[in-house]
């Protein structure tokens, strides 16, 4: 590995015979995999030589990240000018990142232990409780999860147990997340999680007459109109991604996704490589909530904009899942990642939808198959719903079969 970053013998031969020379080659091979560029490898390498300099790695305990800090403040004189103290304070924090990483891909760093919350075990129980006894999909289970553990950390204090919480606290805290933006769906969703929570603490004993007083802000059947933009608003959306660099290019494939086959974000975060068989023309994709693989036909423009995004822009590395980060290190792109890709275009273009984010897309999607005539069966199909009263949030009202029964002239009907 050293040979491709250094061409200089003397250089070279600096970095074979300082210490622990297969284990800083290796660190750095493992860097390349993540993408990085040439000259910022050869600046880890040369962290590398001078920080093994500085540290006993024969020693039977590990480092910890004081010692680490220790041997670079004393190993490497920073300037002390004023005007170099930018530059000193950035170096010293590189150099410290950089030696971090690599102990701890060693398995030398001694990680710091985590206090765990007074109220981890609790949800613990609860999480195996939703898979073992209720089935619950890991979506699921990981969103309960979290909705339960950011109300206890809201509520829990250190002089407090969990049977010292009240009805008035479920309130507050509906009441202060409402305050902040939280709309009637969302709080009811919160509010769901939070009974079913109680009503396990209450059958272990935990708690008591909190889930039966929850209430939750109440929900009307087809409540609301469809929030995704117009098809043609779609077409402007994913025109605009007409670049040729690599942002541009994974993007609109990401958009595609989104928009023709009604992908939620993590369905999209979850495809790998082996997902689209070209041979066949079909697209595998898991759907979380069903836990089940569906195939869909690759449609040809989806499939024009992930080969040339595989061709001219995906980074090569180790990791199977299609879309993967732009910059080093190179990782697989996070589902929370995708709504923001979606949200600024919709902004730059000027798109007005109460709703910018990748679900938007959904919508739209499913308006555009009503529109063309589709059953609702078929468009659940689509969206990989199992029952048709699903599909029907999303299809709540034909807007334009209305506007046209509007403009009938019913005068002649006697």
């Amino acid at each position: 590995m050293f040979e491709t970053l250094f061409t200089r013998p003397h250089i070279l031969a600096r970095h074979r015979a300082g210490p622990c020379p297969i284990a800083r080659e290796r660190f750095v091979r493992h860097c390349q995999e993540q993408g990085f560029s040439r000259s910022y490898l050869r600046k880890i390498a040369w962290v590398l030589l001078a920080f093994a300099q500085s540290v006993d790695l024969c020693r039977p305990d590990r480092l910890t990240r004081q010692e680490i800090e220790f041997a670079v403040d004393h190993r490497i004189r920073f300037a002390r000018r004023s005007e170099c103290a930018d530059d000193s304070r950035s170096s010293r924090l590189l150099f410290i990142h950089i030696a971090t990483a690599w102990l701890r891909f060693l398995g030398y760093l001694e990680e710091e232990q985590r206090e765990p919350k007074p109220y981890a075990n609790y949800i613990e129980d609860f999480a195996n409780f939703l898979r073992d006894e209720r089935g619950l999909s890991p979506a699921t289970i990981t969103f309960r999860r979290e909705q339960v553990a950011h109300f206890l950390a809201k509520v829990w204090r250190p002089d407090r147990s969990l049977s010292a919480i009240v009805i008035q606290d479920v309130d507050a805290y509906l009441a202060h997340q409402g305050r902040h933006g939280w709309s009637r769906a969302s709080l009811h969703t919160l509010a769901d999680a939070l009974r079913s929570f109680f009503r396990y603490a209450e059958a272990q004993g935990w708690t008591s007459g909190i889930a039966a007083a929850i209430a939750a802000p109440r929900l009307f059947a087809q409540e609301g109109l469809p929030l995704g933009p117009t098809w043609g608003d779609v077409q402007r959306l994913v025109a605009s991604f007409s670049g040729a660099g690599a942002a541009d290019l994974r993007d609109r494939a990401i958009v595609l996704l989104l928009a023709v086959y009604g992908l939620r974000r993590s369905e999209v975060a979850r495809l790998c490589l082996e997902d689209v068989d070209w041979a066949g023309e079909i697209l595998q994709v898991t759907r979380p909530k069903q836990r089940c693989t569906q195939p869909y036909p690759l449609d040809p423009v989806v499939g024009d904009a992930i080969l040339r995004y595989l061709q001219e822009a995906r980074p090569r590395c180790v990791h199977r899942q299609l879309f993967l980060t732009l910059a080093a290190p190179i990782r697989p792109l996070r589902a929370a990642c995708i709504s923001p890709i979606v949200r600024s275009r919709l902004t730059a273009l000027g798109i007005q939808v109460p709703h910018r984010g990748s679900h938007c897309l959904r919508h739209a999607c499913a308006r555009h198959l009503l529109a063309a005539g589709f059953s609702l069966k078929q468009i659940g199909d689509q969206l990989g719903h199992r029952s048709t009263a699903a599909t029907r949030e999303y299809v709540k009202v034909d807007l334009d079969g209305l506007r046209q029964v509007a403009e009938l002239d019913l005068e002649c009907v006697q």
